[in-house]
């Protein structure tokens, strides 16, 4: 599917921002708008324009704050803050160190928690203790009654942030009664840019302090634990998952067995032997060329460099190989969904492999290119999605507490 642009890595990325409009994470003119003035793989133009969208409609809805209009105010600030993340996006050149970078994806961050404080149910802003820190979560809670309810335990991706998490599902979860966890992890929104954490693939080491913390609150029903992972998330809360086996649920949007093999799916034969065999100066040298010609490798690569840890592309892409379901697949226990997108740009095959792998009671879900619902994530059909999702833990999860 292309949408907006023929840029792959551009059509998508818009494609992302204007699917949050569901939830109130934009509007469709503000976007056709915005990427009529970029074109096809300017990096300088998407910065420029994206951020100018973000900057006109967060001074909007401080106008709207300071006249007492709160659903107006609120609406805006959501706006926002996806269009400061989305701004930001391929700001990938040294984003550790990056001032433009850090403005924006703070203001991602502050807007949406001025939004959050004016919404109509309760959000709570987490810290999670977490070795010797503690890593910025929100609870969305459906109502302020204190009454137990099935909880979601949110786990972002690649590139995802803790303010996304909010349009990706937890509009949705607390529409429907769910309360919803999410949290920024090591290599995730402001743990990386603010902490300087970067991924590990044994993930339970970072899910098992949260659901402790879940399982703090009287708002989560123990029994009714489900937990969710996002694109690279994927692997993440499988990960988690075979290692506690608290959650009654488990949700993979998409699944995602292998992220090494997934990366080296797109390497020649001759590339990957470079990778893997050390020769980094080599290897380093033909993926710069490579990556002057692909804005999707271009920017995979320098975002993989940084959230990972990495000397430079050929180190990333050999720290993506520990990130495997295998031996751990079989040892998950609770009901699983494991969604498909039929055009998947990243994970093409990966779900029917962790399909395979799985001992426990499972669903594989594929969502087809025809219903608009083909991408990575199932970006742009945000609504089919959510009614695959909470239709599946409507039934499979124990009804103990009716909500």
């Amino acid at each position: 599917m292309r949408f907006l642009f023929e840029d792959e890595s551009f059509s998508f990325e818009t494609l992302r921002a204007a699917g949050f409009a569901n939830d109130g994470g934009a509007d469709l003119g503000e976007v056709v708008a915005t990427a009529s003035r970029i074109g096809e793989g300017d990096e300088a133009a998407w910065l420029r324009e994206w951020t100018a969208t973000a900057e006109r409609v967060h001074a909007a809805a401080e106008r709207s704050l300071a006249a007492g209009h709160r659903v107006s105010a609120r609406e805006g600030l959501l706006r926002a803050s996806n269009y400061y993340r989305t701004a930001e996006f391929y700001r990938r050149d040294d984003p550790a160190n990056d001032p433009e970078a850090r403005r924006l994806s703070a203001l991602s961050r502050e807007s949406f928690a001025a939004a959050a404080a004016l919404m109509d149910t309760p959000v709570q802003a987490l810290r999670i203790p977490y070795r010797d820190t503690t890593l910025p979560g929100y609870l969305f809670l459906a109502d302020d009654s204190a009454a137990p309810r099935p909880t979601i335990v949110f786990t972002s991706g690649f590139d995802s942030t803790l303010e996304e998490s909010y349009f990706a599902l937890a509009a949705a979860a607390v529409r429907r009664g769910y309360h919803v966890l999410a949290y920024d992890g090591p290599g995730q929104g402001a743990a990386l840019r603010e902490q300087h954490l970067v991924f590990r693939p044994d993930w339970e080491a970072v899910a098992t302090p949260v659901i402790d913390h879940a399982l703090t609150r009287p708002e989560v029903d123990p029994e009714r634990l489900v937990l969710f992972g996002y694109s690279l998330g994927g692997y993440l809360a499988a990960r988690a998952g075979a290692h506690d086996h608290r959650p009654a649920a488990l949700v993979l949007d998409d699944g995602l067995y292998s992220y090494g093999q997934a990366h080296d799916r797109f390497l020649p034969p001759f590339l990957r032997d470079l990778v893997h065999g050390g020769h980094d100066d080599l290897a380093d040298a033909v993926l710069g060329l490579l990556m002057e010609h692909s804005t999707q490798l271009r920017w995979a690569l320098r975002n993989g460099v940084w959230t990972f840890g990495a000397t430079g592309p050929a180190d990333y892409l050999r720290r993506t190989a520990p990130y495997t379901l295998e031996g751990h697949a079989p040892l998950i226990t609770c009901p699983t969904l494991v969604l498909d997108a039929e055009n998947d740009q990243f994970f093409q095959g990966q779900p029917q492999q962790v399909q395979a792998a799985l001992t426990c009671p499972h669903t594989l879900l594929t969502l087809t290119e025809a219903e608009g619902a083909g991408e990575h994530c199932h970006m742009g059909a945000m609504a089919r999605l959510h009614q695959s999702v909470f239709d599946w833990l409507d039934t499979t999860l124990p009804h103990t507490t009716t909500p």
